[in-house]
């Protein structure tokens, strides 16, 4: 079900805000090329407990598998089919911008197959929203982009992190899916967080934040998606 790719990661293939994504990035030099509809879907690298969960492949964006739960680790795995149904995923409500059907399908086959016996619980959801003026340095947003995933992975908890293509609006999308709020916190207080939080500044048209629960019940006979409420 999930792409394996080998040691040398030779396979192919967004945050910002307070507790929330890593860099508001949209994409940037190869990515730039790639249709979100249709390029290949993440997954795991050659080596057993390392999953590919971002459009980036190198070792510091990777997520190791070792240091989750059962239940973490097939919703990882899951995660990892996430894609968006239409080119308009950036200014669509976010419940109907993605295959969330086909994840949680997956997810529920998954442990089924396993007779692993998943119980009810949930995660924290982040959305950016943002508009680029053509002035934008899209390369250097990817730089700082790359910088502040890394940082979110070594700190832990964060399971999918997935961003789109500015439309010819300089609109676009970015969301992480994170283990709870209180991982995405520490996730986007490094350097390299506070570096793309500068950039806003003067990169952005306009940007701005959602954030959601998604429930998913026992043996994944359900899920929800709704807006998060503290």
């Amino acid at each position: 079900m999930w792409r394996i790719i080998t040691n040398a990661l030779t396979s192919n293939n967004s945050t910002f805000a307070p507790n929330s994504l890593l860099t508001p990035a949209p994409s940037a030099g190869s990515h730039e090329e790639r249709d979100p509809l249709t390029a290949e879907k993440h997954g795991a690298t050659g080596k057993d407990s390392l999953l590919v969960v971002s459009p980036y492949t190198s070792p510091p964006h990777l997520l190791d598998l070792a240091g989750l739960n059962p239940s973490q680790v097939y919703l990882a795995k899951a995660l990892s089919t996430l894609a968006p149904v239409t080119h308009a995923y950036a200014t669509i409500s976010y419940t109907k911008a993605f295959n969330w059907a086909a994840v949680f399908t997956g997810l529920a086959t998954a442990v089924k197959d396993d007779a692993f016996k998943w119980t009810e619980q949930f995660f924290y959801i982040v959305v950016f929203r943002s508009q680029i003026p053509p002035t934008t340095d899209r390369r250097h947003l990817e730089e700082l982009d790359m910088r502040a995933h890394a940082e979110a992975m070594k700190s832990g908890g964060l399971f999918k992190y997935w961003f789109g293509i500015a439309d010819a609006d300089g609109r676009n999308l970015a969301t992480c899916i994170w283990r709870r709020r209180e991982d995405a916190h520490p996730g986007s207080s490094g350097e390299g967080h506070k570096a793309a939080m500068r950039a806003t500044i003067n990169m952005y048209s306009e940007w701005h934040i959602e954030r959601f629960k998604l429930v998913i019940g026992d043996n994944v006979e359900q899920w929800v998606l709704s807006p998060w409420a503290d």
